[in-house]
């Protein structure tokens, strides 16, 4: 199975991630969106960031994960490139990411991302075999 692919939108861009429970899709979205950004192979996992969330419903969740990511990535020059869920459930989010500080001497920024968000998202059973959730994410860049 696939973790996730790239969606063409007109400004800007998306991503359709694939799990076979909500953690793997939370972790591929999170790696998708990770991968648009910079070269993952060139981050370190070295340091690492706890994340807690709730929301209403697990669309908003995915959207407040890879929102805080995002956040995250900004207010520290941090790059992302592990992430690992400890708990989820559709209104509940453990996990922990691991990155590295910004080296621009090591690392290209490809895509620089304002926020993920509502427009066309949905959490839903794929196409591929039964049971694999897809969510479909644009996002502001």
């Amino acid at each position: 199975m696939k973790k996730f692919e790239v969606i063409e939108h007109t400004a800007d861009i998306g991503i359709k991630a694939y799990g076979k429970d909500l953690a793997e899709l939370f972790i591929n979205a999170a790696y998708g969106m990770a991968s648009l950004i910079t070269d993952l192979e060139k981050v370190n996992p070295k340091d690492s960031e706890d994340i807690s969330l709730e929301a209403e419903n697990k669309e908003e969740l995915l959207v407040s994960w890879l929102n805080e990511i995002i956040y995250l990535s900004a207010s520290q020059r941090m790059l992302f490139s592990k992430f690992e869920v400890s708990e989820i459930d559709e209104k509940h989010l453990k996990a922990k990411i691991f990155g590295e500080e910004l080296d621009i001497t090591r690392h290209k920024i490809e895509t620089e991302f304002k926020a993920a968000t509502y427009h066309r998202l949905k959490i839903s059973n794929s196409t591929l075999p039964e049971g694999v959730l897809q969510a479909e994410i644009i996002f502001d860049i």
